[in-house]
């Protein structure tokens, strides 16, 4: 088993060399209406996490191509929406030319962002809607269609039939254990769609049953809980859906140390770590979303609207879903690695 995890190592790497070398050849022109500075806030959800690192990397590169002074801003956690909102009122004081957001709470962030829309500052969301009609375009991926990949790979895992457990995440301080509760309340507008989607989905299977739903707020070690909890109450379970990052992480560590081999487990997002979990078998699927372009988008379009350019409404970046089959296809190995962390 070291040879092959290995072996799929040394091809992950050479992968990675070639990818890098495309994704420089394919970085979009782009020509602006001046040579100014423009001054953009980026303020997503959490400054921690392999995938927010990405949307950062991606932000980056563009604010050296389009001459922007970034300033990128989030706080210790998803479930600090109050940190969230008063970096958004920093911005304004600060007279943003253009602020990035990345809602933790759908409607939680609305007020504010109306506010920087009445002091003209135009507000760009990325990753996570947020419940203002002055928000000027969103990039990101269509959560409602990643839950539904989710379903539709997980329940092809297991025959169309069994229990199912789902890990969702939050922006409350605390979680619920409760089938019958619903994401729908609790904020990040992400987390609800591909909830939605995995739950839309899975209702065409009379024999799949989703026994729970649980919230992590965005802590490994309380998705790792949250799993135990969830083992135990369902010895049945089949399946595990995890919706982000930190849940897939947490979930995946409890099944891999467990042992236990009978429970199929679909992820969401890329990390070193979750490409691990796939090549051990840990995790048998992943839906992968675009983060180094939502950063990147972001922030070129932040700059298109500075400069009087029109912007698309929406900017659909995409999901993919990945497993040991395909994670060695170039065009996936973009999503996967598309730089260096």
């Amino acid at each position: 088993m070291k040879k092959v995890r290995f072996g799929l190592t040394l091809l992950l790497c050479v992968a990675l060399w070639v990818t890098v070398t495309s994704c420089f050849s394919a970085t979009p022109t782009y020509i602006g209406k001046s040579s100014e500075t423009h001054n953009i806030h980026m303020i997503v959800k959490m400054n921690r996490g392999e995938y927010w690192n990405t949307v950062k990397q991606g932000a980056e590169a563009a604010a050296k191509e389009f001459n922007v002074n970034l300033t990128f801003k989030a706080p210790n956690s998803e479930s600090d929406v109050t940190d969230q909102i008063q970096m958004v009122e920093d911005s304004i004081s600060a007279k943003a030319d253009a602020i990035i957001l990345a809602a933790s709470s759908y409607m939680g962030l609305a007020q504010v962002v109306d506010k920087a829309s009445y002091y003209k500052i135009p507000v760009i969301s990325v990753d996570a809607e947020v419940g203002s009609a002055r928000v000027t375009t969103y990039v990101g991926a269509n959560s409602y269609e990643a839950g539904q990949k989710s379903a539709e790979r997980l329940i092809k895992l297991l025959n169309g039939y069994g229990e199912i457990g789902i890990i969702n995440f939050t922006n409350m301080s605390s979680h619920e254990e409760d089938e019958s509760s619903s994401s729908m309340d609790l904020g990040a507008r992400d987390a609800d769609e591909r909830e939605k989607g995995f739950l839309n989905y899975a209702a065409r299977y009379p024999e799949v049953h989703i026994v729970q739903i649980s919230y992590t707020n965005s802590e490994i070690k309380d998705a790792e809980d949250l799993t135990r909890l969830m083992l135990i109450k369902h010895p049945n379970l089949r399946g595990i859906a995890t919706l982000n990052e930190i849940a897939s992480q947490g979930a995946a560590k409890v099944i891999q140390n467990s042992e236990l081999d009978k429970i199929k487990m679909v992820a969401f997002d890329s990390s070193p770590a979750m490409m691990e979990l796939l090549q051990d078998g840990t995790v048998q699927a992943a839906v992968i979303q675009n983060p180094f372009s939502n950063g990147y988008l972001a922030v070129k379009h932040a700059v298109e609207v500075t400069e009087g350019i029109d912007v698309p409404d929406r900017v659909d970046t995409g999901t993919k879903l990945i497993d040991l089959e395909n994670m060695l296809w170039p065009e996936n190995q973009k999503l996967l690695f598309p730089f260096v962390r």
